[in-house]
């Protein structure tokens, strides 16, 4: 699926799943730019592909206003995608919900949540101005099937969840679409501290078992980028193998 001249922005783009997707964007053709707090990852990640690398701050308001302000010069005001890849996962290794701290708590919806709509509001004049916007959510499928000892992630993957359905109603008339992938437990840096178990349940549990690889939610994305997906404006797809079906 041809992203050809399409500027795109993708936060949490340093390494993982986020630098994954920008390399699948770049190869179909995407002009990119990176944005993630983890500076040094993001500027190598930015140079290997030939993208720019802005910093950002998902849980500082004025942070996220100072890159929308950074990318509207770099793209001359009109942006097509924006990911909303940029999240903290603290607890995911598993903690009960009455042993969660509350600062933990708040730092998860923060950047999560607060910072998921911010970017998408500072993005959205420039989304609007492109004539065909386009933005992904990246949630999780702990969200569809309620997954134990991780509430302050499930629900902040919850609220991009119904955020991305009620944007999808306030930015259809201007043909922005938002859609929102859930993939489940990745094969990446940020999960390699899940325990082996767990990792074991998602792979046992998945329609096609085993583990699933970044590049298969990366295509997704790139996909959900394009001027085909307008019609899906408002969904979730739950991307993992067949582990939760919607």
């Amino acid at each position: 699926m041809t992203l050809n001249g399409r500027h795109i922005l993708v936060t949490g783009a340093a390494r993982g799943l986020g630098a994954e997707i920008a390399r699948v964007l770049a190869a179909n053709g995407a002009r990119l730019i990176l944005a993630d707090i983890a500076e040094e990852a993001g500027q190598a990640t930015a140079r290997e592909l030939g993208a720019r690398f802005l910093p950002v701050d998902l849980g500082d308001p004025q942070s996220i206003t100072d890159l929308a302000g950074a990318v509207a010069d770099a793209t001359g005001g009109a942006l097509h995608g924006l990911v909303n890849n940029g999240a903290i996962a603290t607890g995911i290794g598993g903690i009960p919900f009455d042993e969660i701290e509350i600062d933990s708590w708040d730092l998860v919806q923060r950047v999560n949540v607060r910072g998921t709509w911010l970017m998408t509001r500072a993005a959205a004049p420039m989304l609007k101005a492109s004539g065909s916007g386009r933005v992904v959510n990246v949630a999780s499928d702990t969200a569809l099937w309620g997954a134990q000892n991780l509430l302050s992630y499930v629900a902040s993957k919850g609220a991009v969840i119904s955020m991305t359905r009620s944007l999808a109603r306030e930015l259809g008339p201007d043909r922005v679409g938002i859609t929102a992938v859930a993939p489940g437990i990745l094969t990446t840096e940020s999960t390699e501290y899940v325990p082996e178990h767990r990792h074991r349940f998602y792979q046992d549990g998945r329609a096609v078992p085993g583990p699933q690889d970044t590049g298969d939610v990366s295509e997704v994305v790139s996909f959900l980028l394009s001027d085909s997906a307008l019609t899906l404006t408002g969904q979730v797809l739950p991307v993992n193998n067949g582990f939760v079906f919607t």
